[in-house]
């Protein structure tokens, strides 16, 4: 079969919004020439991420959008054929902030992910999400998580067991903001993000792609690392700390088959001993 271009990009995106979908619309338009099919961006693209995670700002909060307005238009427009991941702050009806991500192609929007799991104070900025779901796209039946979503295993076992067999990990994660490190590779959260790629891509036997912010926006200074990981926990392509994308051609179904071969972790499990969710 032929191999998928898969990228993750590591960037810096700020509060300007109508800049940001200017930048995206003309990453898009490179990641076609290079024959990219898959496209995972950062979290909060579209309008930035908080500037500090123990106490945000709320006079400072990322512009809150529409999940189905212009800006999400404009990607949904430039994509074509491509796949395209993207984060942003969702408007909801009930006045409610999410930090969300959304998944499209030229045909319109494949999937929606609301990060469910919320770091130091990031509740008082967001509400959270409540489920994790699975959605066919052109490069296969994918996943998303957000941030530190991927910290906790039941995140992305729930999508390799609704049929997942990539997972785009959407990032603005920062190094760490009690005990930061002199030089980012060095930094605790740096080994960490690293270490939480490979796990979830390994666990589960699925390809990882992991998109992350760079730069800086308030008290955070973000770690970039973007990344694609194979199904055996291998990193096929990564940025380090700089901008960038990480790109590989990678044949999805032949490789996650491979990997599934003799062991096969989702079928192997015994839920019966399990005590999650039990009184």
């Amino acid at each position: 079969m032929t191999p998928t271009r898969v990228a993750a990009l590591a960037a810096h995106f700020g509060r300007d919004v109508d800049r940001a979908v200017s930048k995206i619309v003309g990453i898009i338009e490179g990641a076609h020439r290079d024959g990219i099919e898959l496209l995972v961006l950062p979290d909060a693209s579209l309008g930035g991420y908080i500037g500090d995670l123990r106490a945000p700002d709320m006079d400072e909060l990322p512009p809150a959008i529409d999940p189905d307005g212009p800006e999400i238009g404009a990607i949904v427009a430039a994509a074509g054929p491509m796949t395209v991941c993207v984060g942003y702050t969702e408007a909801a009806e009930n006045g409610l902030h999410f930090n969300s991500a959304v998944c499209v192609t030229g045909d319109g929007i494949l999937g929606r992910h609301r990060k469910v799991h919320q770091p130091a104070g990031e509740s008082l900025a967001y509400a959270a999400g409540d489920r994790f779901d699975a959605f066919d796209t052109p490069v296969g039946r994918m996943g998303m998580l957000i941030d530190y979503d991927k910290t906790f295993p039941e995140a992305a076992r729930t999508l390799a067991l609704d049929g997942a067999r990539v997972i785009a990990a959407l990032s603005a994660w920062p190094a760490s903001v009690t005990d930061r490190a002199s030089r980012l590779p060095n930094d605790r959260q740096s080994r960490l993000f690293d270490l939480y790629d490979a796990a979830r891509a390994a666990e589960n036997q699925v390809v990882l792609v992991s998109s992350n912010q760079t730069g800086v926006m308030g008290s955070l200074r973000f770690l970039g690392q973007a990344k694609v990981v194979g199904p055996g926990g291998e990193v096929l392509s990564k940025t380090w700390a700089k901008g960038g994308l990480a790109v590989c051609d990678i044949d999805i179904g032949a490789e996650v088959d491979r990997a599934r071969r003799v062991l096969r972790h989702l079928d192997e499990m015994r839920m019966d001993a399990y005590r999650i969710g039990k009184d």
